[in-house]
């Protein structure tokens, strides 16, 4: 196809390839130079600095060796949504706190180290714990680590999942379920 572009991403260690990325006098700053000027630019974490390239196509049926990468400038991406959330563990310490007297919602996952499907149930309590940010607080506990709190509400296998409102225990799904049943589960308490 003539004329036909596609875009890729290029990015060194620190998010510029090298030749791109010169330290000035600290280390929480960096100076991006390019063909006319430099430009300085603080290190935030959460924010990444991309150098996008364009490879432009040439002939109706181009091979690799018949496009170049066009340089297009440097972006500021945002990482922050996720660094921010972190499913946080509870103990018999916290507990009380953190799960029975919370305002909002709160899904708890019983898991242990050992545990293969806990392992597999891992990805899915995160990508929930993003999703509803503000809307439902997610943490885990170690049934290794606070036993009490697993022979408190029966817990007799993990992966477990409970649902807590208000203080009180509102729904329980066992096993590694997929997203969509612990959605389901969810949005009936929120």
């Amino acid at each position: 196809m003539a004329g036909a572009v596609e875009t890729f991403t290029v990015r060194g260690a620190s998010g510029f390839p090298a030749a791109m990325l010169a330290p000035i006098g600290s280390s929480s700053v960096c100076a991006l130079t390019g063909n006319r000027k430099s430009v300085k630019l603080p290190v935030i974490r959460g924010l990444t600095i991309q150098s996008v390239y364009t490879r432009r196509s040439f002939g109706s049926f181009s091979s690799s060796s018949s496009s170049r990468p066009v340089r297009r400038g440097p972006r500021i991406v945002c990482e922050a949504q996720e660094t921010a959330v972190e499913v946080a563990p509870v103990t018999d310490a916290s507990w009380q706190s953190l799960v029975l007297e919370s305002v909002s919602p709160v899904l708890v996952e019983f898991w242990a180290p050992w545990c293969g499907p806990c392992r597999m149930i891992h990805p899915v309590i995160d990508e929930l714990a993003k999703q509803y940010t503000g809307k439902l607080k997610c943490y885990k506990v170690n049934t290794d680590e606070s036993p009490s709190i697993a022979t408190r509400y029966g817990i007799r296998s993990i992966p477990t999942v409970m649902i807590f409102k208000d203080g009180e225990k509102k729904d329980t799904v066992i096993g590694a379920v997929p997203k969509s049943t612990l959605t389901t589960s969810i949005e009936k308490f929120l």
